[in-house]
């Protein structure tokens, strides 16, 4: 069962880039080296990673650790696609030298990260218009083939409180761009919270899932975010992430239709948590002890 899949741990598990205060104490070294003693194979980069990427490679390659891709936060709704394009092949360069082969891409116009609204409210939802949605997807399709062209996949990451967040949104985007030049960053996590089944949502989108992340969601903190109206940042804080086997995804379920689709590639686990309240080093072992019961590996 998913023999050729490589399983990875996100660096926000230990520290977040958009909270400092969470795990604001914690080194790089320390999470690569955790990362690799909980028996993960890679990472992506994370704020504290070094920046020259043959510092970074040798610290990786010490506990035999890759980096599996990075975080691109495109805007392509709302500034010039040519601004986009600068700042993606810079990343571009920035990963060839480490050896990735994956750019994860998420596009952040009027997304509700940092805002303190709640991202439930329909009122607040960020929404594209017809003409944004053709400057994304026909973005999407050019830089897709700039990363293809030099050996990448680019993965669109559906996300919460972003322009395309539902099963519906998603659908569009994939039905919109070409399947040779954009992935999908499958996100279990994000599509429970968005009220998407995650079982369904990957058989329909099966032929495109190029990048998994595995989160998962305690069921009586989502639907305590629904009745209070979390907004996103509240999310983390309350806890309603975690590692998957700790929610109610059904794991047994997704990794059976990976399994059919004949799903090849990186699985990474990512569950922004408070690491003092949620221990990385504990968490880690726990979703890789889980993952090694579902899948034998």
């Amino acid at each position: 069962m998913l023999k050729n899949c490589k399983f990875a741990i996100a660096p926000i598990n230990w520290t977040n880039d958009d909270m400092p205060q969470l795990g604001g104490d914690r080194t790089f070294e320390q999470m690569i080296s955790e990362a690799a003693l909980a028996g993960y194979e890679g990472t992506e980069i994370g704020g504290k990673f070094p920046t020259d990427p043959a510092v970074l490679k040798a610290a990786l390659d010490l506990r035999g650790m890759q980096i599996t891709s990075q975080w691109f936060s495109s805007f392509l709704c709302s500034e010039s696609y040519e601004s986009n394009e600068e700042r993606f092949i810079a990343q571009l360069d920035f990963l060839e030298q480490l050896g990735a082969k994956m750019i994860n891409v998420c596009e952040l116009t009027r997304c509700l990260f940092a805002q303190t609204c709640s991202m439930f409210d329909e009122k607040n939802k960020p929404v594209a218009s017809d003409e944004e949605w053709e400057a994304l997807c026909t973005g999407l399709n050019r830089l897709g083939k700039i990363a293809a062209d030099r050996g990448f996949r680019l993965c669109f990451h559906h996300h919460m409180a972003t322009v395309v967040q539902t099963f519906e949104e998603t659908k569009r985007l994939m039905d919109n761009t070409d399947p040779a030049c954009v992935n999908l960053v499958f996100d279990t996590g994000h599509f429970k919270f968005a009220g998407v089944d995650p079982v369904e949502a990957a058989e329909s989108f099966a032929d495109r899932i190029a990048y998994v992340h595995l989160k998962d969601i305690r069921a009586d903190k989502m639907e305590q975010a629904y009745r209070e109206g979390f907004a996103f940042r509240q999310s983390v804080l309350e806890g309603c992430f975690t590692v998957p086997g700790d929610g109610c995804v059904d794991y047994p379920a997704f990794f059976k239709v990976l399994e059919k689709a004949g799903y090849e590639g990186w699985m990474e686990v990512e569950a922004e948590q408070d690491p003092d309240i949620a221990n990385p080093f504990e968490y880690a072992l726990k979703a890789r002890e889980y993952l090694r019961e579902l899948i034998g590996r």
